[in-house]
C-alpha cells in the first residue's frame, strides 16, 4: 500500500489532533474534579497524569505498529501524530528518547532530554520577558 497523499495525511493528523486536544481538555477537567482544585493548583497532577498516560499509549501504539502495522501509516498519522500529539507532545518526546536508548545511543538520549527541558524552559522564560517588556 502506498503512503497517503500529503492532503490525506494532513487530514488524518488534523482529525486526530482535534480528538486528542478534546481528550486532553476533558481528562484535565476529570482529574481536577477527581483530585480537587486545591491539589491540582499545588502540583500539576493533571499534566503529569496525562503525560504518563499518553506515553504509555504511544508505547502500545508503537509496539502494535511494529508488530502488525505493515501498512499502518494512516493509523500512525491519525493516532500517533494526531490523537497522541494533540493529547500530549510528551508522548512523542518519550518515544524518541526510547528509540535513542534502544539504538544504544544513551548519551544522545541524555543530551536530547537535557537540551529539550532546558531550552524549552529558557524559551518560555524569554517569551515571558518579551511580553513583560512590551506591556
Amino acid at each position: 500500500m502506498s503512503p497517503p497523499s500529503p492532503l490525506i495525511a494532513s487530514a488524518h493528523v488534523a482529525l486526530g489532533g482535534a480528538i486528542g486536544s478534546v481528550l486532553r481538555y476533558q481528562a484535565g477537567r476529570g482529574i481536577t474534579h477527581w483530585l480537587g482544585v486545591q491539589a491540582v493548583t499545588a502540583f500539576p497532577w493533571a499534566t503529569l497524569i496525562i503525560n504518563v498516560v499518553g506515553s504509555m499509549a504511544m508505547g502500545v501504539l508503537a509496539g502494535w505498529l511494529a508488530r502488525y502495522g505493515q501498512s499502518g501509516e494512516p493509523m500512525r498519522l491519525l493516532l500517533g501524530v494526531g490523537v497522541l500529539g494533540g493529547f500530549t507532545t510528551f508522548s512523542a518526546f518519550s518515544l524518541e528518547m526510547m528509540m535513542l536508548v534502544e539504538r544504544g545511543q544513551a548519551g544522545h538520549a541524555f543530551v536530547y532530554a537535557a537540551v529539550s527541558v532546558l531550552a524549552g524552559l529558557t524559551a518560555l522564560y524569554l517569551g515571558l520577558i518579551v511580553m513583560r517588556l512590551t506591556a
